[in-house]
């Protein structure tokens, strides 16, 4: 085999976001929950008659060795997973990057899920995740947490359990098809028409958690409860109850940093809930994005992001988690 397309979803964050970096969870755990979208990260990944390093993806880099490359999830990852010949890799994605969907995330863990495949051995989702993590949080030092990875290598509708010494618990939600249904018709997501990296939103998070602020720790806290609550409310099919609990969220979130919101974010919120949202929240660290509503008429929604200039991404849940598949 000479071709192999990997592939590892996006996701929406439901509830509990941010207590998932080291700097609040080392102290306290964190909890979260998630969602998988059919929106993905996409790689195909050429195994033979390479003589060089060729990455593609919104730049083209060819190089001799690995640590030439510049892209940095690329390079580290290819140092620590990859001993073979030189690779072409190439990669694109379903939205654009900044966008508050755990790209960066995804990105890593479709990389690794490719290789493991060039390989010719396995990985569990959990294992995977934490490579991925060990990539982004240890070895480039960014300021993120477990979310991204985790539910980009798991895949589904999913709480998670951060422990203080860095374990993840993962519990599937089990939800009734009906209330999936009603999930999947009336959780909108719309653009904001502003993509801005997490990285500023979460530094100022780190920082000051890692400084124990008593004003972050106590709104990651909260966070946290919010996230139990969320939890609660879903597993018991309540949609009505957790769209509620989404606007506290959100209120709440939107405290937490400077540049979590803006002008646009919040007049497209305000006409959201004017069209009849019971709630919503920007699905990312803040500052740009996309915005995600619960929708009580979800076509006078629709039609009220549309006349505002924000375009819709129908999306659906995904189930399956980061895949590859080798072709001759």
């Amino acid at each position: 085999m000479s071709v192999i397309f990997s592939r590892a979803p996006l996701r929406i964050s439901l509830g509990g976001g941010g207590t998932d970096l080291p700097s609040y969870y080392r102290d306290h755990g964190g909890f979260f929950v998630s969602g998988a979208i059919d929106k993905y990260v996409y790689m195909l990944t050429h195994t033979v008659f390479q003589r060089r390093y060729r990455m593609k993806y919104s730049e083209l880099e060819e190089v001799d060795e690995i640590h030439q490359i510049r892209h940095p999830i690329l390079r580290e990852g290819l140092l620590r997973h990859w001993s073979g010949n030189p690779l072409e890799i190439a990669s694109v994605a379903d939205v654009p990057a900044g966008t508050g969907m755990g790209s960066s995330g995804a990105y890593t863990v479709c990389l690794l899920k490719s290789l493991v495949r060039a390989r010719h051995t396995s990985i569990g989702p959990g294992d995977l995740a934490e490579a991925a993590c060990e990539i982004e949080m240890n070895v480039l030092g960014e300021p993120v947490g477990k979310q991204d990875p985790y539910v980009a290598a798991h895949g589904g509708i999913c709480a998670y359990i951060v422990h203080k010494k860095g374990e993840v618990e993962v519990e599937p939600l089990e939800l009734a098809p009906e209330v999936l249904r009603r999930l999947r018709d009336q959780l909108l997501l719309f653009y904001t028409g502003e993509a801005r990296s997490a990285s500023a939103v979460l530094a100022d998070q780190d920082r000051r958690s890692k400084a124990g602020d008593p004003r972050m720790i106590e709104n990651l806290h909260r966070t946290k409860e919010l996230g139990g609550e969320i939890h609660k409310l879903l597993a018991g099919g309540d949609l009505d109850g957790y769209a509620e609990l989404m606007h506290e969220h959100w209120l709440h979130k939107r405290s937490r940093s400077p540049g979590m919101a803006s002008e646009r974010i919040d007049d497209l919120y305000a006409r959201a809930r004017r069209s009849g949202a019971i709630g919503g929240k920007l699905v990312g660290a803040g500052g740009g994005g996309f915005l995600l509503v619960y929708a009580r008429r979800p076509e006078d929604t629709r039609q009220a992001m549309a006349l505002a200039g924000a375009s819709e991404l129908a999306f659906d849940f995904e189930f399956g988690g980061a895949h590859a598949s080798e072709y001759a």
